[in-house]
């Protein structure tokens, strides 16, 4: 029987859990003009959006779309600061029940785990087994499909008014990702599959929760069926360590089998096994059982923007506390890694 989610909608418009819900939208956000603006009129925004929330007239606001580059192309959609307030409400009613039945390994966008405790789990496996099964999923966000995914939320969420809520949040991000999806045709489709309801925008924090929700069951698969001792995901990225190559080849069927019935698929000429002393390219980092270093890619991408941050420092030298916090934030990535000859390189060059 699985944890149920106690909560029920009249909870999720609650005062405490809406100004709770405010407060977690705010954090380390209130020096920007959306939550500055939010904060300004704090009372009166809360108790619209509660009016909206109990009358059930709450509907979501269009999404900003950009698009970034680094590490690889992805179309960010950031919801108007209020309904990332009205996430919140959602998010922090319903998780503890999901979070209760997530693997111990699953390390994404989740307290007290995230990319550093990863990489140190990874590097831990690479010292204790001779190879590695890494995988990672096609167009995830875009190909997230709104059913299934329904249909494990609502495994937990009883009250009949909350997975109404949920069905509009959903709805909200249906086709943002479009233009980012390649149709793909699984068993026992036809041809209007390709109308299904399908992606999650990249940025919400209910997607980055969702997007846990979706795998989890795949999670389990992985740990209890297949029986992987050494296995840890971060979003679509998965590793599977062993010291049998060829049982590491056949779980590799098993898996783009089992995503299939998740409507994903692999990446499959990146998902191969490799002894781990060839290194594993993994957020950001490679690494290696003795050691771990900086993908290149990383580096170069990184010296690339705080150069174009020193010629806006140039024009502006208000721009100074941003480059602080680049910089700040770069080195304490990087430090995770091998990577002091590297930032002595590339921190030397810069003047302010």
């Amino acid at each position: 029987m699985p944890t149920r989610v106690t909560a029920t909608y009249a909870d999720l418009h609650a005062w405490p859990n809406l100004y709770t819900a405010y407060r977690k939208a705010a954090k380390g956000k209130r020096g920007r003009s959306a939550a500055a603006n939010f904060e300004y009129k704090l009372e009166d925004n809360l108790v619209n959006l509660q009016i909206a929330l109990t009358d059930q007239t709450y509907r979501p606001w269009p999404y900003t779309h950009f698009i970034i580059h680094e590490p690889k192309r992805r179309r960010i959609s950031a919801a108007p600061f209020r309904d990332r307030v009205v996430h919140h409400t959602l998010c922090q009613l319903i998780e503890p029940a999901f979070e209760a039945s997530f693997i111990a390994h699953s390390y994404a966008n989740r307290k007290g785990k995230g990319t550093h405790a990863a990489l140190d789990t990874a590097q831990r496996w690479a010292q204790q087994y001779k190879y590695v099964l890494q995988c990672d999923i096609k167009q995830f966000f875009p190909s997230i499909d709104h059913q299934i995914l329904q249909r494990e939320l609502y495994r937990r969420v009883q009250d009949g008014a909350l997975r109404k809520f949920i069905a509009l949040i959903l709805e909200s991000g249906a086709g943002v990702l479009t233009e980012e999806y390649a149709m793909v045709y699984f068993a026992g489709d036809d041809l209007f599959a390709v109308n299904r309801a399908r992606g999650l925008p990249i940025g919400n924090l209910t997607s980055q929760f969702w997007a846990n929700c979706y795998m989890n069951p795949f999670d389990h698969f992985v740990t209890q069926q297949l029986q992987c001792k050494a296995y840890l995901r971060y979003v679509d990225d998965f590793l599977l360590f062993g010291d049998d190559r060829v049982e590491l080849w056949r779980w590799r069927d098993a898996i783009v089998a089992r995503l299939a019935e998740l409507r994903l698929v692999l990446h499959h000429d990146r998902a191969e096994v490799k002894p781990v002393q060839q290194g594993i390219p993994f957020l950001g980092f490679v690494l290696y059982p003795t050691h771990r270093l900086l993908k290149r890619r990383t580096g170069i991408n990184y010296r690339r923007r705080l150069y174009a941050l020193m010629d806006q420092y140039r024009a502006q030298p208000s721009a100074k506390a941003q480059i602080d916090r680049s910089v700040r934030g770069w080195i304490n990535h990087a430090r995770y890694g091998d990577t002091w000859g590297l930032r002595k390189a590339l921190l030397r060059r810069i003047r302010l």
